[in-house]
């Protein structure tokens, strides 16, 4: 089977049982053989030295001294002594933020050890609905690596908060659920519907569980006692929102998965990690995961042989750290039956590790066949075929203008205190701050010498005008504008700057362009990268768009922040799921107390 569908097709159990059994019985050959290999034993913890795993129509059907398995047309890799783990997979990850296409994703992380993910398309969900969720699972067809999908359940992420291209609700959710390659429901960011019981929040959650698939998490609130043990109660079974060890240890202690992110902005892991490496717990409920990677950091840092080697740094045994995305991801998502570990029945998916406590990925093999060495790709992958339908998606009302940025101040005001959103850098939080700010001709201007930038959010999908503004601090930014349509969860154009006049070059200059990000200073464009697909991603390979990537980040830098991937801590600015202060197009949102709130204090 050479063909790229033939080749990586997944025959079910029942249809290469007698095969694998006259393979392990000596009466048949394999297909493939690894010998020699010290197993990373993941279902007991130990690694076992001088193991054969043989393998028959992309499974495993021998592990142990295979030699009785080895015919005239079997195929060997010998391991000498390296080690050979289960395949990596991802329990939570958003292709999207890679802004590169699945089939472009899996050749950069498929060298690097992956061999699944579970993807969550919400981000296009956002922008084209139903469709643009087929799109993502139809991409990750006939690749060498499982390409699962969750099917967004907040679309919009908070209903009634903000405006999307699209409105997902339990019908879609029930109808989502008998495709094939949906894994579950995605991460559930409407937990305040889940604590107040609405009927939207259960109904999703009821479809799912229906259909004998988990329910995944995103409850970001620091209560770890009754609000989390009524979200943990209502059927979502894992959560990546953890940014404590508290957090952490208390999923763990309740039942729930615990996944640590660590992607290009978000390092949680250094901390989440102190609740296995400080604690005696068994960790079969921790799972590692990337959440949002840009392609240069897929590209420089690698994908989750990083993040394993990020827990061991800080101390977790390596054994249990690849413990973290292997079995242990399997378990979270009922697919342990077939991945996760290397045993017989099980698909042959594998890594062998020239270095284990630095988790160097030597060779890479997926149903049965060697897919990656030495970091490259020894399989091609056709690019993908993109639709029309997922471009030209950024549909202003109008484009923008001085008066669309307008705060006007409070008639008579000299100055007011406004309502100010703080940046972390590293962390997907925000803190609200109370500002003193000059009022000028009546309105309120960004200002430079208190490090307060204005930002507006404008609708793009329908072109319905709706615009909500505020201001944001912790850029630094000392002049210019940036602009993104990648601006989460419902993607609308997002522009913060320091004058009115640059915005204004940005937001239309990336409308025109179809969407991305952009970086403007005194009228000229520093820096572009379009991102055509749904506003979102690419059709270039990764190493183009991780050379945008790098000259937008220079840019930021020349306009005065020196923030780590500062575009991706600027697009979580809408994300009115997480606290503590968030602006959407249709305003400024109190997060902890989930209300709309005005920009200025009353006095």
């Amino acid at each position: 089977m050479t063909g790229g569908k033939e080749r990586w097709e997944r025959r079910p159990l029942f249809e290469v049982g007698r095969e694998l059994v006259a393979v392990a019985q000596g009466r048949e050959p394999a297909d493939l053989v690894v010998c020699g290999a010290r197993l990373l034993n993941v279902s007991t913890g130990e690694i076992q030295e001088n193991i054969d795993v043989a393998v028959k129509a992309g499974r495993i059907a021998y592990v142990g001294d295979a030699a009785h398995t080895v015919g005239p047309a079997t195929a060997i890799v010998e391991a000498d002594g390296m080690v050979l783990a289960p395949g990596f997979l991802d329990g939570h990850i958003h292709v999207e933020s890679s802004m590169v296409t699945v089939r472009e994703y899996a050749r950069i992380v498929v060298p690097h050890g992956t061999t699944g993910v579970f993807m969550d398309p919400h981000e296009i969900a956002n922008v084209l609905g139903m469709d643009g969720v087929r799109l993502m699972v139809d991409d990750g067809r006939d690749v060498p690596m499982n390409v699962w999908a969750t099917m967004p359940s907040c679309v919009p992420a908070v209903p009634g908060f903000e405006d999307a291209g699209a409105e997902f609700g339990p019908a879609e959710v029930a109808e989502a659920m008998a495709w094939e390659g949906i894994a579950g429901l995605g991460e559930l960011m409407n937990f305040p519907g889940v604590l107040m019981g609405s009927d939207h929040a259960h109904g999703e959650i009821e479809a799912t569980l229906r259909s004998g698939k988990p329910v995944t998490g995103h409850y970001s609130m620091p209560d770890i006692d009754r609000s989390l043990n009524a979200y943990i109660a209502s059927g979502v079974s894992s959560c990546h929102e953890s940014t404590r060890k508290e957090d952490a240890l208390a999923r763990m202690r309740l039942g729930m998965y615990a996944m640590m992110r660590e992607g290009s902005a978000w390092h949680d892991v250094k901390e989440t990690i102190r609740s296995v490496t400080e604690s005696r717990i068994d960790t079969r409920f921790a799972v590692l995961v990337s959440d949002d990677a840009h392609p240069d950091t897929l590209l420089s840092l690698g994908h989750l042989d990083h993040i394993v080697r990020r827990a061991i740094e800080e101390g977790v045994d390596p054994i249990r750290a690849i413990q973290m995305v292997t079995i242990n991801t399997a378990q979270c998502f009922g697919k342990a039956d077939e991945i996760g570990s290397i045993a017989p029945g099980k698909f042959a998916d594998m890594v062998l590790l020239s270095d284990l406590s630095r988790v160097t990925v030597d060779r890479v093999i997926y149903n049965g066949t060697v897919v990656a060495e030495k970091g490259e790709m020894a399989v091609p992958i056709a690019p993908s075929a993109i639709p029309d339908f997922a471009k030209n998606s950024v549909r202003l009302a109008r484009p923008v203008t001085t008066e669309d940025l307008r705060i006007a101040a409070p008639e008579g005001a000299v100055s007011v205190t406004a309502r100010v959103m703080e940046v972390i850098e590293a962390h997907v939080g925000t803190y609200a701050r109370q500002i003193e700010l000059p009022v000028a001709d009546g309105q309120v201007p960004a200002s430079i010498a208190k490090d307060v930038a204005k930002i507006a959010v404008f609708e793009r999908h329908k072109a319905t005008g709706t615009r909500g503004l505020g201001f944001v601090t912790g850029f630094g930014l000392r002049g210019g504008a940036v602009a993104s349509t990648v601006a989460h969860d419902a993607h609308n154009l997002m522009v913060v700057g320091t004058n009115d006049a640059d915005m204004i070059v940005a937001a239309n200059a990336l409308a025109e362009a179809g969407g991305g990000m952009i970086a403007v200073r005194d009228g000229k464009i520093l820096a572009l990268l379009p991102l055509p697909v749904a506003g979102l991603m690419s059709e270039e390979p990764a190493s183009t768009v991780a050379a945008s990537v790098e000259a937008l980040d220079r840019a930021w830098k020349e306009l005065g922040c020196q923030l780590h991937s500062p575009f991706m801590t600027m697009a979580l600015l809408p994300l009115a799921c997480l606290p503590e202060l968030r602006l959407t197009n249709r305003g400024l949102v109190d997060t902890v107390a989930f209300r709309f709130t005005e920009i200025f204090v009353q006095p």
